[in-house]
């Protein structure tokens, strides 16, 4: 996808998005951290649009990588925690997106990524909710979980203790509602 020479434009614009998003984005700062003239920006990317169009591509692609590692998961706790801990930069590039939702190409990578990691975790995710039967109910309170995650993140708070914190409330709730609902079919039969 990208040659040798547009990579450190990629690298460094991935990490500004990730930190701040598309304001983020200013050729001045991208060519002084990359080392390079602004007209060597201009010339591999001609202008801030294409360059972001560029960084959605990327994106996409750590998606796939990352879907792809995810699917060899097989536990959320350590495994998954431990494979999202190493693509910190990628949760915060997608956390951003989400802050960004109303530009349309941000809402369609946002939907890609969602579907293929929905799709990778949902058996381990199912799992650990107690749900291995409701997969349904899983992917529900999936998507519910990572609006919530994308929220709460930030560069300082994303570690593996709060991550398995997070997890923990999830558990909690998840089985919160379903001794609500026993006790309610105890109580009134079936509804």
């Amino acid at each position: 996808m990208t040659t040798d020479t547009r990579r450190p434009w990629i690298e460094v614009g991935y990490d500004l998005f990730a930190q701040h998003g598309p304001s983020g984005l200013k050729v001045e700062v991208i060519a002084r951290r990359v080392g390079k003239s602004k007209s060597s920006f201009y010339h591999h990317f001609a202008d801030l649009e294409v360059f972001t169009e560029v960084l959605l591509t990327y994106h996409s692609e750590q998606i796939n990588v990352i879907a792809e590692q995810e699917r060899l998961c097989r536990a959320v706790v350590p495994d998954l925690v431990n494979l999202l801990l190493t693509y910190k930069q990628d949760l915060l590039f997608n956390r951003q997106l989400r802050v960004y939702r109303h530009i349309s190409a941000f809402q369609q990578c946002i939907k890609q990524s969602t579907k293929q990691v929905g799709e990778a975790i949902l058996p381990i995710w199912a799992d650990m909710l107690g749900l291995p039967d409701n997969s349904a109910l899983a992917q529900v309170v999936l998507n519910l979980s990572l609006e919530n995650f994308y929220l709460q993140i930030t560069e300082e708070t994303l570690t593996y203790d709060w991550l398995v914190g997070y997890l923990d409330e999830l558990k909690q709730m998840v089985n919160a509602f379903q001794h609500n609902e026993i006790r309610r079919t105890l109580l009134y039969g079936s509804v």
